[in-house]
């Protein structure tokens, strides 16, 4: 296999490098990280660079020799190949929900929570959850229950998948909010146990460390200000679902 240089986003702001990484790392695919700061107004020179090799002009990208793969889920099914299929179910059915699940989030995950981006779970304040947000917690809480009950956990399909990979961002962001998930305890506990799993684990470490990046639709309509910001002129990234 030729050289792998994965073109990653920044840590804080990029949920689809996120995954591609985490399906990568777990596969134990070798590769060579080089780091794109997505954030403004840096993102547009650099991703104009990333353009000359890659059609998409977007990270993640992961370049192999003169094939270039520059799609999140394609980077994750190429993990999924190397590690000889393990990061799917092996029955068919529970495979193609896995599927249904990862292609769910790489459609958008209906706009869940949308303004609860990637980039707000590392605020040192966060907003409290507003009813129409807590209620799309339960939308997406109320599809995964049933996976986790058939699987006994602790991940979505007993051992960790791709699946869980792909939810990995939304989770972060929506538990470090602080949802209500009395009602959904099996939920509650995939959420905690991905959090603290070693690759996730990983990440968010050096996520943590970084500048944040706020956004101005962060807060709801006629709601108060954050007491404090870290920066009084915000610098934009990616959202991410």
């Amino acid at each position: 296999m030729p050289h792998a240089i994965l073109y990653s986003g920044t840590r804080n702001a990029s949920s689809w490098a996120m995954r591609a990484w985490l399906a990568l790392r777990e596969a134990e695919f070798p590769f060579e990280e080089r780091m794109v700061d997505i954030r403004r107004p840096q993102r547009f020179a650099n991703l104009a660079r990333i353009a000359r090799f890659s059609p998409s002009a977007t990270v993640p990208a992961l370049v192999l020799g003169e094939t270039v793969v520059f799609d999140s889920l394609a980077i994750m099914e190429l993990a999924n190949d190397h590690a000889g299929g393990r990061l799917l179910p092996a029955d068919p059915e529970r495979r193609a929900v896995a599927r249904s699940i990862v292609a769910w989030q790489h459609a958008g995950l209906s706009r869940i929570c949308w303004r609860i981006s990637f980039e707000s779970a590392f605020y040192p304040w966060k907003r409290p959850l507003t009813p129409d947000e807590q209620g799309e917690v339960a939308r997406l809480c109320a599809a995964l229950e049933p996976v986790l009950a058939a699987s006994g956990g602790p991940y979505l399909f007993g051992a960790v998948s791709l699946a869980d990979f792909a939810l990995a961002p939304a989770a972060v962001r929506l538990l470090r909010h602080r949802p209500d998930l009395a009602a959904w305890p099996a939920t509650a506990a995939w959420m905690r146990e991905l959090i603290a799993s070693r690759w996730v684990a990983e990440w968010l470490r050096q996520a943590d460390t970084l500048p944040h990046i706020w956004f101005d639709d962060y807060l709801p309509e006629a709601a108060a200000p954050p007491p404090w910001r870290v920066d009084p002129h915000p610098a934009q990234g990616s959202q991410s679902p």
